[in-house]
């Protein structure tokens, strides 16, 4: 098992709820480019991402007016723009790249099981 944006095998052998870990997609469920909103283990809205090969995990919600960033588009430059007003978040860090937003977005952990893709606990 890897975590999909830091490219580190996980030493410890299995990630699983107990953890803070939760199986939310199929790697099939997230094709490069795409966008997908699922739900954290604390009923937090998430949007999933893939970007050159790896998958992140973000808040699913814009800072500046709360609108879901998974109706919005993952750029090649790694940002994700947020179709209402085109504030723009990096992939890795959640932080703002252009606004109008000014905060970042919180970021989740990721992890690759086989075929499953596993939401962690929240960054920031």
């Amino acid at each position: 098992m890897t975590p999909a944006n830091t490219g580190t095998p996980n030493t410890s052998g299995t990630l699983g709820a107990s953890d803070g870990w939760i199986p939310v997609a199929l790697g099939t469920d997230l094709p490069e480019g795409s966008l997908l909103a699922v739900t954290a283990a604390d009923g937090t809205d998430v949007c999933l991402m893939r970007s050159s090969g790896e998958v992140y995990a973000l808040h699913d919600c814009c800072t500046h007016e709360q609108y879901p960033l998974s109706a919005g588009e993952v750029e090649p430059d790694g940002t994700i723009v947020c179709v209402w007003h085109g504030a723009r978040f990096d992939l890795r860090t959640g932080a703002p790249r252009s606004g109008p937003a000014v905060e970042p977005v919180a970021t989740y952990a990721v992890a690759i099981d086989g075929d499953r893709i596993l939401l962690g606990p929240r960054h920031q």
